[in-house]
């Protein structure tokens, strides 16, 4: 037996628990329904990402503003189940070389997730991040964030999981942090062995083939090819939809066609790159073209990155992504399409979500 069918991640439900709930990432908030969890509340400043946080979760209360303006009063409910959330992320991420330091404002809206805590003092607290967070000011950040959920006697654990090592097609690591004041020691779930990963191939190679620039609303899935994935992805879903790709200017695809899967913009010929001043800065994930036997590197903005499909000279489709991230088809991205590719990649994957809900239901049952 091995580990997928032996962890059944493929949407096991719980019965749900009551309460108010706050999240600024709509995969955590979907990863804690999967597990049978109903959030009542979200907090999202961001106009297009509050959108589809409202349209996928049609019963939630969407505060579309910033988290500063928000306190107990906007969310009228007394020591809810859980609390989760994950502010703004880029600015302790390792690859930011421009804004990660203090004087990033965004960098400190940890603050006022710990204040929420302190007005709402929910039984469950989940946190989340990038990995970077933990180096980010010699751990100053982690270090405060504990100071003060100990001074409300909350238990703490902390980990960095690897998203991979959960189902989800990618590799992804995010520091999660899970506090409780019910004086129980939370252990997270550990990568199991023999653990069989989720391909590329085993979480797209069913959607349409595309070209650079082509914008389908709805296609037909491809051929017969599944996958245990695929299967749990589509439930629900009679055709893809989103099947969006960013337009590259002629030389950017001339580009493509010298990069082999696996292989990044270092097989791109010298003479196609002189409009670069300094490739020594190119990061190792730019013109990166997806490996069809492998999980996919990290999603972060696909297009920016110049993320390449494994066997197509294009980008990734919005849906393709999507699916790289562990989002089902049935889940409609809003906004404009450069809005939604950050949405995405801003995101954390729910099945990595739904694992840390699925155990903090185990322990209250």
């Amino acid at each position: 037996m091995n580990w997928r069918e032996k962890n059944d991640y493929y949407g096991a439900t719980h019965n749900a628990y009551g309460g108010g709930f706050i999240r600024w990432c709509w995969g955590l908030s979907l990863g804690a329904n999967w597990a049978g969890i109903t959030t009542k509340y979200a907090v999202e400043v961001d106009k297009s990402a509050a959108a589809t946080y409202k349209n996928n979760h049609p019963n939630c209360n969407v505060l579309s503003r910033d988290i500063a303006n928000v306190s107990k009063v906007d969310m009228p409910i007394e020591s809810p189940f859980v609390l989760f959330g994950g502010p703004p992320c880029q600015g302790f991420s390792a690859s930011n070389r421009k804004t990660r330091t203090l004087d990033n404002l965004k960098n400190a809206l940890f603050k006022h997730f710990i204040r929420i805590v302190s007005e709402l003092k929910p039984r469950w607290v989940v946190f989340e991040n990038v990995q970077g967070i933990v180096s980010f000011q010699n751990g100053l950040i982690i270090t405060e964030i504990i100071k003060e959920l100990e001074k409300m006697k909350y238990s703490i654990s902390k980990d960095v999981l690897d998203a991979v090592c959960f189902g989800v097609p990618q590799y992804r690591k995010r520091f999660i942090l899970v506090a409780n004041n019910a004086n129980i020691q939370f252990i997270f779930p550990q990568r199991q062995e023999n653990l069989t990963f989720t391909t590329v191939k085993e979480a797209i190679g069913d959607l349409p083939l595309l070209k650079n620039g082509e914008k389908y609303d709805v296609l037909n899935y491809k051929g017969n090819y599944t996958s245990k994935y695929i299967q749990f992805i589509r439930r629900g879903s009679l055709f893809p939809t989103q099947n969006h790709v960013s337009k590259n200017k002629d030389y950017v695809i001339n580009r493509y066609k010298y990069i082999r899967q696996g292989q990044n913009w270092q097989a791109i010929p010298e003479h196609l790159m002189r409009n670069y001043a300094n490739k020594g800065e190119c990061h190792s994930g730019i013109y990166r073209r997806l490996c069809n036997s492998k999980p996919s590197v990290v999603i972060s903005n696909y297009r920016k990155n110049m993320l390449i499909h494994p066997t197509q000279n294009r980008g990734l489709s919005v849906r393709e992504a999507a699916r790289l991230q562990s989002f089902p088809d049935t889940f409609k991205f809003y906004g404009t399409i450069t809005e939604v590719q950050q949405q995405i990649g801003n995101a954390v994957p729910p099945l990595l979500a739904k694992v840390i809900f699925d155990r903090i239901i185990e322990y209250e049952e």
